[in-house]
């Protein structure tokens, strides 16, 4: 950490902060400074990571990518603790809910640089006011139909709004995949470039972001995102809910 670097950019195991002088901020995920895995102790520093973004007037813009040629695709699921265990999910929940409300709540503009496959909370990246993704970049839900459970987190919200209501139910329930190419024709992708370009090009639409007054940037975000705020804050309680009511019956499954 430098002398103007805030104690919370080397705070988090899994998370790569960075920010440029005109107040870019890039969230970088990682594991070991290699592609992310998805893990138990990412989930409880994410929410925490982004309530000091959100915090830090100093932070204009944020970025969000992964590391490698993915942006997230693996999970480690041991890591998560016994998800059939009721007082053990109480804290997922509260956990899941605030990292998606963080997310839509956060009064400055996000920009996702999908550098490839997001097979794991790709939510993350949709949720993004511009998504610029790799044309290597296939979305999917791998986890919750694979662990058998309901995918209640946010991610139903946010590919509804992303993709269309009968396209999320039926790659949802199919446990469809779509590529970077087909997200672009629905609308849920702004741009698909080759991977070496999604991160600098990313970069350029945030430092013109940036260089807009404040106020302007801060009040387009909180604006543009009103109706998915109050889809989260409406859906992901029960969501999480249900999804842990369907983990505890694993235990019960013969």
């Amino acid at each position: 950490m430098t002398a103007h670097e805030p104690a919370y950019f080397t705070a988090f195991e899994n998370l790569a902060l960075e920010r440029t002088p005109s107040g870019v901020l890039t969230l970088r995920f990682h594991t070991d400074d290699g592609p992310a895995t998805f893990t138990g102790r990412l989930h409880s520093d994410l929410p925490r990571a982004l309530y000091e973004i959100g915090e830090d007037r100093d932070n204009r813009v944020l970025v969000l990518t992964g590391t490698g040629d993915r942006f997230m695709a693996d999970i480690d699921g041991a890591s998560l603790g016994d998800i059939t265990r009721p007082a053990h999910w109480d804290r997922t929940i509260a956990e899941g809910r605030r990292i998606m409300q963080r997310l839509a709540d956060l009064e400055m503009p996000v920009v996702a640089a999908v550098n490839g496959p997001a097979t794991v909370h790709s939510e993350y990246a949709l949720i993004a006011d511009i998504v610029i993704a790799s044309d290597t970049t296939v979305f999917s839900d791998f986890p919750h139909l694979t662990f058998g459970i309901v995918p209640g987190d946010g991610l139903q919200i946010v590919w509804e709004e992303a993709l269309g209501l009968n396209r999320a139910r039926y790659l949802t329930l199919t446990q469809g995949s779509f590529t970077a190419e087909q997200a672009e024709r629905w609308g849920a992708v702004a741009e698909v470039l080759p991977p070496g370009k999604v991160l600098a090009r990313a970069g350029e639409l945030a430092e013109t972001l940036a260089a807009k007054p404040q106020l302007l940037t801060r009040y387009l975000a909180v604006t543009l995102r009103q109706r998915i705020s109050r889809r989260i804050a409406e859906g992901t309680q029960l969501g999480m809910a249900l999804e842990g009511l369907t983990a505890a019956d694993l235990a019960h499954q013969g």
